[in-house]
């Protein structure tokens, strides 16, 4: 197989995943009860079409709110304006082309843009590793725990796409290149805030080590020239981190309208760091929590610090830091948070290069392939512990 061509060897890896966790899938909807979204026992389709599917359905449908709803206290209530546009704009471009429904259209395009985020996976994993490696790293990211919603109607798969592309055109020098790709990230997922940290932070290095060579003998401009592409990025993606929360107030004329919305899924006002620690009480009390979120703060650290870590390069790296910082600043601790870790694949590579054995390599394949079931089992399929909420994937 390590004869054969490049991307005929990523695309059958990522096609044998993408297998098992369609029979995978299957087996759950033939279980699948009394639920929202379908009828018992759906069809793959429709079981494809539960959760946050249906919110993109829905922008697919009807487009995005100009008047934000509103519960009687005045509250804004769960609403479009809490989900990225380009995923549902994209099948709803492809539907006005082909007349295919969004129930086809919608896990089409997730999936193809799974096949394509996986070329170029191996892509930037070539930068830090050998092929046979690469082709490694990325098979673990094609079979991670919850690998199946890079063929569910979610973003995740075209951000996912977006946001390797953009690593390796920043990790290449690409800066120029990286822009446009930025600036349509800002509209795939809510990543564009750790995205602009990570081009900041190599904009800052790349000035700081312009300003010491000053003293040094006469340079031949393209380190400027470099500092100045860089610096174009950084503009780009700081706009594309604002880009849908500016929108959002365009359009319904409130300069808060995307942070409301989002405060409305976890309930409470927006408040950095604080989650964390009290999903951490809650679960260890007063004194355990906060030792148990510290001890995870730290364990993030060293593990950012870790050779095989560090042997990823630059750019994967800092990316990594700058999304950790943000989950810890902004994310509110809850299920879904096994799904939000996807930006983090790198770390896959990391694996890879930990475990060098290949029985070794096949077990965390098997591994994670029950781990997919379980994911499926327990999160995406509907099983209210009581009354008639559940758990989020």
């Amino acid at each position: 197989m390590l004869r054969w061509p490049w991307p005929l060897q990523v695309l059958l890896v990522f096609a044998a995943a993408r297998a098992v966790s369609t029979a995978l899938l299957l087996a759950a909807a033939s279980r699948q009860g009394a639920n929202p979204w379908a009828p018992s026992s759906p069809d793959y389709l429709s079981f494809l079409e539960f959760w946050d599917s249906g919110w993109y359905r829905r922008i697919y449908d009807e487009g995005y709110p100009e008047v934000l709803p509103r519960a009687e206290d005045g509250t804004v209530l769960q609403n479009q304006w809490a989900f990225y546009p380009l995923f549902p704009g994209l099948v709803r471009a492809l539907h006005l082309l082909t007349g295919v429904g969004w129930n086809v259209l919608a896990p089409a395009v997730a999936t193809v843009c799974g096949f394509a985020a996986a070329l170029v996976l191996y892509r930037l994993f070539l930068l830090a590793a050998a092929p046979r490696e690469a082709l490694w790293g990325v098979a673990f990211v094609a079979v991670l725990p919850v690998s199946p919603i890079l063929q569910i109607p979610y973003a995740e798969s075209l951000h996912l796409l977006m946001l390797a592309l953009a690593l390796h055109l920043v990790a290449t020098g690409r800066y120029l290149g990286a822009v446009p790709v930025v600036l349509l990230m800002g509209f795939a997922r809510p990543a564009g805030v750790p995205f602009a940290v990570l081009v900041f932070a190599l904009f800052v290095r790349k000035a700081l080590g312009a300003w010491r060579e000053r003293s040094g003998p006469p340079r031949d401009g393209a380190s400027d020239s470099a500092l100045q592409r860089l610096a174009v990025l950084t503009l780009a993606a700081a706009a594309a981190a604002l880009a849908w929360p500016a929108t959002a107030w365009a359009v319904t004329g409130q300069y808060d309208a995307y942070l409301q919305t989002e405060t409305a899924w976890r309930g409470s006002h927006l408040a950095p760091f604080l989650p964390w620690l009290q999903a951490g009480m809650n679960l260890l009390g007063p004194v355990g929590g906060p030792v148990a979120v510290l001890a995870a703060a730290a364990g993030c650290v060293l593990l950012l610090r870790l050779e095989p870590v560090r042997s990823l390069g630059r750019v994967p790296v800092w990316w990594c830091a700058s999304y950790l910082l943000y989950l810890a600043a902004f994310w509110n601790p809850q299920t879904s948070t096994y799904r939000i870790l996807l930006p983090l694949f790198p770390l896959a590579l990391a694996a890879v290069f930990v475990v060098r054995s290949t029985p070794a390599r096949c077990a965390i394949l098997g591994v994670s392939v029950l781990l997919q079931a379980v994911w499926i089992a327990l999160l995406w399929m509907w099983n209210p512990s009581g009354g008639s909420s559940d758990f989020p994937p």
